[in-house]
């Protein structure tokens, strides 16, 4: 039996273990990003600070494979600590080949600080042949003034 003290926080960052390299595996588009908050701090381990748009509105980051891949999970995690909102994302993804993109899941999700701030979604797919992954924000269904984040995104 394997035995760890945790303590009343448990940790943010996930483990490294089984994830694709994606700084090495694929580029990355992105409809904007904060200077302080580039994409690279949510996609690269250890960097911390996540995304962040450089204003409101719907966003995307698209995640283009050099090779095609099998991915069989997907895992995001999003933050919000100043204002209670409704976001929406969808995540699909593409063979490539001008194939149209398929939908994986389309989620909402309500921030409502302090007590709910933190939406994390670990999603286990079979997908093979992966030549494109792509997330749509939707920071604010309801009003359109948020701006979108994303504070870790993990392709295994």
């Amino acid at each position: 039996m394997k035995k760890r003290i945790i303590g009343p926080h448990p940790t943010t960052e996930v483990s490294n273990d089984h994830w694709l390299d994606l700084e090495a595996l694929a580029d990355v588009e992105v409809t904007s990003e904060a200077q302080s908050h580039p994409i690279e701090c949510a996609i690269v381990p250890g960097e911390q600070g996540g995304w962040r748009a450089s204003g409101p509105g719907d966003q995307t980051i698209r995640l283009l494979f050099k090779k095609l891949q099998r991915v069989t999970r997907v895992l995001l995690m999003f933050d919000e600590h100043e204002v209670a909102r409704t976001h929406e994302f969808v995540l699909r993804w593409s063979p490539g080949g001008g194939a149209p993109y398929r939908e994986i899941v389309r989620q909402q999700w309500n921030f409502s600080p302090p007590d709910t701030v933190r939406e994390l979604e670990d999603y286990r797919v079979e997908l093979s042949g992966v030549a494109a992954l792509e997330l749509i924000i939707s920071p604010d269904i309801g009003q359109g003034g948020a701006v979108a984040s994303l504070t870790q995104l993990r392709v295994g």
